[in-house]
């Protein structure tokens, strides 16, 4: 397992790396996030509030984890494709002060993580949340991420089977 600590605001949080094959309990899904494919390309997208990221974000009361990353990878990036499932992050507040039982995570939650090997690109048209997408090499993915972190990196390396 991978761990490393992060600072999220004002807040240290845990993260733990889970490679499984299983997906965690679905009201402790936060997140579901992927790395998406094509030519040994991983595309990335510049979000408004964010800069640039890999797709993702929050599941939907009817969807499935795989359903929500594709919807948000089709809704930030315009891409469509086959998903394999990577495994989870583990997000532990255990420490963090700031957490309380008002929050809007769970005090130990999920994130998920696919990789998309993409079959269709679609006009980008920025409807959404972003405002451009790009296709860079997996070595040069830290250099555009806002918050680049060795779990990142491990995850990108499995998704990109260089584990």
């Amino acid at each position: 397992m991978v761990t490393t600590y992060v600072n999220w605001g004002n807040a240290r949080v845990k993260l733990s790396w889970l490679e499984e094959g299983s997906l965690p309990p679905r009201d402790l899904i936060s997140s579901v996030h992927g790395f998406c494919f094509r030519d040994d390309k991983v595309l990335l997208v510049n979000l408004n509030r964010r800069g640039w990221d890999m797709t993702g974000g929050h599941i939907e009361a009817d969807e499935t984890a795989e359903e929500c990353f594709k919807r948000e990878t089709m809704e930030e990036a315009y891409v469509s494709g086959e998903c394999t499932l990577l495994g989870s992050i583990m997000v532990d507040h255990s420490a963090n002060s700031q957490w309380n039982e008002d929050s809007p995570y769970p005090k130990i939650g999920f994130q998920v993580f696919y990789r998309m090997d993409i079959t269709e690109v679609h006009e980008f048209e920025a409807e959404y949340e972003s405002s451009e997408r790009i296709f860079v090499d997996p070595d040069q993915v830290q250099e555009y991420y806002h918050d680049w972190h060795q779990l990142y990196e491990h995850i990108l390396r499995i998704a990109a089977g260089k584990k």
